[in-house]
C-alpha cells in the first residue's frame, strides 16, 4: 500500500468562479470528509494529486496548512469529460488501524482453454473490508485452463490476510464465454448458399 504526502490548503470560496480560478493555478478543489467532523474544503496540488489517483485506493498523507497531518483516501473523483482534467475530488478521512470498504480492482492472469473462449469480467472490482493503511492495490486471478462455462466467485480469490470480503461469497467476478462468431458466420453461408440455389 502506497502513501502519497500532499500539500493541502484550506479555501474559504466557493462556487463555480472560484473552482475555476482554481484550476487555473495548477490546483484542484477537494473536500475532506468522514468520522463526523465537519467537511473541510481543500486545495490540493493538481500534479501531484493526478499520479497520485493512478494507484487505486492511494492512501494520502494530508499536510494541511503546515498544521495538521490528516490520512485520507479518494472517495470520489470529478474529471472534465472531454479534456480528462481533475475537476473536484472527494476525500474520506480515515485513522490507522480502521477498516474501510473499498474496491479492490481484478486482474486475471493465465491462458483460457484452447478454443477461442471470451473472458468476461462481470466485476471489474471487488468490494473489500480493509485496514485503511493495507488496502491492496489489485487482486491478482488465474484463468489458466478454464472452459466455457466456468466462473470465479468471490470466495474463490485469495485475499490478503486481514482483508475480507464485502460482497456475496457466491457472487459471479469472472465468467467464462464460448465464443461464437464462427458458427453465426457458418451459418450466414449456408442462407446464401440456399439463396443462390432458388
Amino acid at each position: 500500500m502506497s502513501e502519497v504526502k500532499l500539500a493541502a490548503e484550506t479555501r474559504t470560496e466557493f462556487g463555480k468562479g472560484a473552482a475555476r480560478r482554481i484550476r487555473r493555478d495548477s490546483k484542484v478543489p477537494g473536500v475532506l470528509y468522514g468520522h463526523g467532523s465537519d467537511p473541510l474544503h481543500l486545495t490540493l496540488p493538481g500534479h501531484e494529486l493526478l499520479l497520485a489517483l493512478r494507484t487505486p485506493n492511494v492512501l494520502i498523507s494530508l499536510d494541511i496548512d503546515g498544521k495538521t497531518n490528516e490520512l485520507a483516501i479518494p472517495k470520489s473523483v470529478q474529471r472534465d469529460p472531454i479534456k480528462g482534467f481533475l475537476e473536484h475530488v472527494d476525500l474520506l478521512l480515515v485513522k490507522r488501524g480502521e477498516k474501510v470498504t473499498v474496491e479492490i480492482p481484478v486482474h486475471a492472469e493465465g491462458e483460457l482453454a484452447a478454443g477461442g473462449n471470451l473472458l468476461e469480467h462481470v466485476l471489474n472490482a471487488l468490494p473489500v473490508e480493509a485496514e485503511a493503511t493495507h488496502i491492496p492495490e489489485a487482486l491478482t486471478v488465474s484463468v489458466e485452463g478454464l472452459e466455457a462455462g466456468a466462473s470465479v466467485l468471490a470466495k474463490d480469490i485469495k485475499l490478503p490476510s486481514g482483508v475480507t470480503l464485502a460482497v456475496d461469497e457466491d457472487a459471479v467476478v469472472l465468467q467464462v464465454l464460448q465464443a461464437q462468431v464462427e458458427e453465426a458466420v457458418e451459418g450466414e453461408a449456408a442462407e446464401g448458399e440456399e439463396a443462390a440455389e432458388a
